[in-house]
């Protein structure tokens, strides 16, 4: 698939309430943002870019060399910001993928940016996102990690039925851990943030839930590991041990 075709956009802004400013909170030296940016840069699969709608993060993404583009500050989530950059970076429709990463996953592999594109190989999916296999019963209950349900169809693929924060499937068998970085078609992202927030999205508060009670088609690439997040003080004191700059 050509580089030209593929847009990776970040959605950042301000208004965190566990960790305020979360985007330039410094890791190793450089703000959490530009190490996601980092990240997006080295799995070269197309045009990089921060979406935000404050001048700080934009500030800090050019200063480090990126490309930002500034959005609206009503955005009630990151589907709509990336669909306003999308619009802005490419008004001529040539990116025909538009990748949706998290701008705090400042750990995650440039190999499992690239493993998000695989199932928009075939034609019928709309939307491409990944899970991890689920090995502890703490991670299978807490309902602030999301569990990826779907049918098998391959070795490390799943097409999505469902998505939720209860402990599910039940029963004997693997549970996934989803992990919220997504590839849209284009025409895909224009309709889904057309779509109302539907009433399992609204129940659940899981964005994605409206593209399949839209009857869009996700496909889930399975990965070894999840990336970490960052939503607490603690988190962020672990990644910064984890990306502590080597002294030699």
């Amino acid at each position: 698939m050509p580089e030209s075709r593929i847009l990776v956009l970040i959605p950042a802004r301000m208004a965190a309430t566990r960790l305020p400013g979360k985007p330039l909170l410094d890791i190793g030296g450089l703000p959490m943002i530009v190490h996601v940016l980092r990240r997006a840069e080295a799995a070269k699969i197309g045009r990089v870019a921060v979406a935000t709608d404050t001048p700080e993060i934009a500030a800090a993404v050019l200063a480090n060399g990126g490309e930002a583009v500034m959005t609206r500050p009503d955005h009630p989530s990151g589907s709509d910001r990336i669909h306003e950059a999308m619009q802005l970076l490419d008004p001529a429709g040539k990116a025909g993928i538009v990748v949706n990463l998290q701008g705090d996953f400042p750990t995650i592999s440039p190999q499992n940016i690239r493993d998000v594109l695989p199932p928009l190989d075939d034609p019928a999916v709309d939307i491409a996102t990944l899970a991890a296999e689920i090995h502890t019963e703490e991670e299978a209950l807490n309902p602030n990690v999301v569990k990826a349900v779907g049918s098998p169809i391959g070795s490390r693929r799943l097409r999505a039925l469902y998505f939720t924060r209860a402990t599910a499937p039940s029963g004997d068998g693997p549970r996934y851990h989803h992990i919220g970085l997504y590839a849209y078609r284009r025409a895909a992202l224009e309709r889904f943030v057309r779509l109302p927030p539907s009433p399992l999205e609204k129940q659940e508060k899981l964005e994605q839930l409206r593209a399949l009670e839209a009857g869009m088609r996700i496909d889930v690439t399975i990965v070894d590991t999840v990336p970490r997040g960052v939503d607490t003080p603690a988190d962020l004191e672990t990644t910064r041990h984890i990306l502590k700059p080597r002294s030699d």
